[in-house]
């Protein structure tokens, strides 16, 4: 097995050992603290994500970002794993899709509409001291933040976790990008190029 696959691993294993009240906890504090950054302050579109069972909880953040007016994108898992984009309308139009996600259901824009996005949150399952994010390994992502940096945009990168997935060093290969923050339910941690 290799390092990226132990590391899953552990990192899907000490969430499983999360109890339903640190879950709950976990959800406004996160948002609370992501909203405070300043990149999605003053952001007029922000590309999201519905979590999905034991990751750090992001329906209070996308709705609050609703609620202020923000367009918040939302990705729509394609067959070959890429992700399409469609506009969040509410908790209403939210759709059950595979991989028990949840997606909009509105006008699909392409594959391409996260590059219009002044801040981009990301899922993941660790981020080190330099800024690398450890995705699930599915590589949704990985074609996500190649396509914005063939387009040239620079959307903020912030990946969403919980506090003890900030560590010390992930294993990173040549189509990782590195991320501009981190925000867990504890705070939030920066980093530089």
């Amino acid at each position: 097995m290799s390092e990226k696959a132990l590391l899953r691993r552990a990192l899907l294993d000490a969430r499983k050992q999360l109890s339903d009240d640190e879950l709950r906890t976990a959800s406004p504090r996160l948002a609370d603290q992501a909203l405070a950054l300043p990149e999605l302050a003053g952001a007029s579109t922000v590309a999201a994500y519905i979590s999905v069972g034991r990751e750090p909880g992001t329906r209070a953040l996308v709705d609050t970002l609703y609620a202020r007016g923000v367009r918040v994108l939302l990705p729509v898992l394609l067959p070959d794993n890429d992700l399409d984009w469609a506009v969040y309308a509410g908790p209403e139009h939210l759709l059950p899709a595979g991989r028990g996600l949840l997606e909009p259901d509105g006008e699909r824009l392409g594959r391409s509409a996260v590059t219009a996005a002044d801040a981009v949150l990301l899922p993941g399952l660790a981020v080190d001291a330099r800024g690398m994010r450890l995705g699930r390994g599915g590589g949704s992502y990985d074609r996500v933040l190649a396509r914005i940096e063939t387009s040239g945009s620079a959307p903020a990168l912030v990946v969403l976790l919980y506090a003890n997935e900030v560590v010390a060093r992930v294993p990173e290969e040549p189509h990782d990008h590195p991320v501009q923050a981190v925000v867990t339910p504890a705070g939030v941690t920066r980093f530089t190029a």
